[in-house]
């Protein structure tokens, strides 16, 4: 489908929904230019040969076809890619008749990754409409360097990240039996842990204080003096407090003991424990607990040390999502900003210009510190995502009737 001259979309519905695109050979060549918003890559200069081991690592597969409908065929002879402003470049090493079809086919990771993509605008592309329409003669800011608005728009979209962008990231792990998972590579801070049921069914999973993992455990002699090696460092053991804590069963401390306990009066449930009459007499062992640990779904804390996230002991082997927040340029090409923010990111960099340098009228400087603070405002109201049909769902509930 043919975009209108001057569009933002570039994509043909056969790229965006499909991930391909095919090229009629309409001159005897070997060259073809690819035009996906993803840009192709090969796992290295000889991947294109499907037993090399980084075959694998290639985004995308080539296919022939002498109609273009049907008898598509692997191609699997040497060729090379380059990317440039026009798109991925693709040398075949033989030269195609005029008739063949030449097809590129996304992989289904590369696909994905492509879906939503015109959601955003590129930190480049920010980059580049600042300067042109906020820097030149007659304007604020008559010159700059481009390292200046990179370094500014960088550390701009760093802060957004934190509590204005949709920058939060999630990973979905299973608990294994050493009770920790590994903190993600671009892990800035964590929003929220839970483990999922067999149901597929979130349970939030709290951060304890009731235990602590130590940043350094000295092996000690037995007058207690820390013990070097032959480099005169201290010697590192193995934590015993979480030892201890690995080997702690949380219903000793909920007092929530599970159904099928062995003991039948350790059962701890609501009214079993709160006030309750049994063979014993009454109960309510649970009465003057703490609020904070009267859960059922587990602790977790960070050991900064290792680099973990550790849980208690009933989260052994359990499904857990994490979902955790990154600063936005772990990735320097997929670096992005939602389009409802792209606004806040000028007002933001034009700021922090001005504020930076010599002989600007002070009043300039308060008039685009408050253009920033108005321009961050707007898009945090756009990108908190309100609906007034689920507002109104969720209010249905204030109607309902408690019964007692």
């Amino acid at each position: 489908m043919p975009r209108p001259d001057g569009g933002l979309i570039t994509e043909t519905n056969l790229q965006y929904y499909a991930g391909a695109q095919i090229i009629y050979t309409s001159v005897a060549t070997a060259t073809y230019t690819f035009t996906f918003n993803t840009a192709l890559s090969m796992g290295s200069a000889t991947s294109w040969n499907p037993t090399d081991p980084d075959y694998s690592l290639n985004n995308f597969y080539i296919y022939t076809s002498p109609n273009g409908v049907s008898n598509w065929t692997l191609y699997n002879t040497a060729f090379t890619l380059t990317n440039n402003s026009t798109g991925s470049v693709i040398v075949l090493g033989n030269q195609q008749s005029i008739g063949t079809y030449i097809k590129v086919q996304l992989k289904a990771e590369a696909v994905e990754n492509n879906y939503g993509g015109y959601e955003y605008v590129k930190l480049k592309d920010i980059i580049n409409n600042f300067i042109v329409g906020y820097v030149g003669q007659d304007k604020l800011i008559p010159r700059v360097n481009r390292t200046d608005v990179l370094f500014h728009a960088k550390r701009g979209l760093q802060e957004f990240s934190y509590d204005t962008l949709k920058s939060i990231k999630s990973q979905e792990l299973t608990v294994g039996a050493n009770l920790s998972v590994v903190i993600p590579q671009d892990y800035v801070n964590y929003v929220k842990i839970s483990w999922i049921d067999n149901s597929g069914v979130k349970h939030t999973v709290y951060p304890t204080q009731l235990t602590s993992s130590p940043y350094e455990s000295p092996i000690q002699d037995q007058a207690g003096n820390i013990v070097q090696d032959n480099f005169q460092d201290n010697v590192e053991g193995e934590s015993v407090t979480n030892l201890r804590w690995q080997q702690t069963n949380p219903s000793n401390i909920t007092g929530l003991w599970p159904m099928d306990s062995n003991n039948p009066d350790l059962f701890m449930y609501d009214w079993w424990g709160e006030n309750a009459w049994g063979a014993g007499g009454w109960y309510g062992q649970r009465y003057g607990g703490d609020p904070v640990n009267m859960q059922m779904n587990g602790w977790f804390n960070i050991d900064e040390r290792r680099g973990t996230f550790n849980f208690s002991s009933d989260l052994k082997g359990k499904l857990i999502i994490l979902e955790y927040v990154s600063d936005g340029l772990a990735y320097d090409l997929d670096t992005k900003v939602p389009k409802m923010a792209e606004q806040a990111m000028y007002m933001h960099i034009a700021y922090s210009i001005l504020s930076t340098r010599n002989n600007v009228q002070e009043y300039h400087v308060q008039r685009f510190k408050r253009d920033r603070y108005a321009a961050l405002r707007n898009a945090k109201i756009r990108l908190s995502n309100i609906k007034l049909d689920e507002i109104v769902q969720v209010m249905r509930n204030k109607a309902k009737w408690i019964k007692r």
